[in-house]
């Protein structure tokens, strides 16, 4: 009978290969999915899977506990001012080379090994990713100005050249990318991964932004999962405070791109073995889906 069951998985996720055959994913890979073994595994997997069922998946990784390592050992001290990595001309040389240099290429190897083809570079590569600063404004009281804290070579996305990706996925290699922008001088800047990810699927339109992150999905008041959140409700959790944490960023970034064309959004849980697939794939899904307008396909078409 199992034999007959796995023909069945198989016809079941038929009209998910064909709605999205050849449709662009952009997938921002971070968390405990991207430091327990058999969850790299799992990833590189579905990555290669996606590749070969027609889709065109873009990858934007972080790596924020490896730089923290890093510095360590150097006997540097990290620093943080509203969530963002304080990142001095030292600090950002260790996030080049952690990001670039370690990180990207060990994502590329396991997708390789896989039997994918990944290509890694960065956002100044090819200029994919231009920057501006990042100014963090501190309230400071009722009629008096807001306090300006420089935090360094942090930036935010300004303008995407897509050229490089366009180039890449045509020739059906899959795109791995580090969130190093470069700055009007072309010096490095160290850039939020959510946002780099929400910025680069916003610029190609893509079908779908993937967050792969530590949690479930995105939580109401009480604590519960939301299946389908709605695109004028985002501003609600913002406004509210039930969103907190690294999950403001990525309904920012979602809210962006959704405007920008995106036609969803999905925050999952890396924790899960193949929680891309069963996202992607199946009727119920796993993790959060946001959404414009509703679809007729199932858990509205994967």
């Amino acid at each position: 009978m199992e034999i007959f069951e796995k023909a069945h998985i198989l016809i079941s996720a038929l009209p998910y290969f064909k709605k999205f055959y050849k449709k662009i994913m952009v997938i921002k890979y971070g968390g405990n999915a991207m430091v327990e073994e058999s969850l790299k595994n799992a990833f590189a997997q579905d990555i290669t899977l996606m590749k070969y069922v027609g889709i065109r998946p873009i990858i934007v990784h972080g790596g924020g506990p490896q730089i923290s390592e890093v510095m360590s050992k150097m006997g540097l001290k990290p620093r943080f001012v509203e969530g963002q990595r304080v990142t001095d001309e030292e600090t950002m040389s260790v996030v080049e080379m952690v990001l670039v240099g370690t990180v990207n290429k060990s994502i590329v190897s396991l997708i390789n090994e896989a039997g994918g083809k990944a290509v890694g570079l960065s956002g100044r590569d090819g200029k994919l990713l231009e920057v501006e600063k990042m100014a963090i404004y501190k309230y400071t009281g009722e009629d008096r100005p807001p306090e300006i804290i420089d935090i360094g070579r942090v930036g935010k996305p300004k303008k995407v050249n897509p050229e490089v990706l366009y180039t890449l996925i045509e020739k059906d290699f899959i795109p791995v990318i580090a969130p190093v922008g470069v700055g009007p001088g072309g010096e490095a800047y160290n850039v939020n991964a959510d946002l780099v990810a929400g910025a680069i699927a916003s610029a190609l339109s893509a079908e779908k932004l993937i967050y792969l992150s530590d949690v479930e999905g995105v939580k109401d008041e009480d604590g519960e999962l939301i299946s389908t959140l709605r695109f004028d409700e985002i501003e609600k959790l913002l406004e509210k405070g039930i969103a907190t944490g690294g999950m403001i960023p990525k309904l920012k970034s979602a809210r962006k791109a959704l405007e920008a064309g995106v036609k969803k959004v999905h925050i999952i849980d890396g924790r899960i073995k193949h929680s891309l697939l069963i996202e992607l794939f199946t009727d119920e899904g796993l993790g959060t889906q946001i959404i414009k307008e509703e679809d007729s396909l199932g858990r509205d078409a994967g």
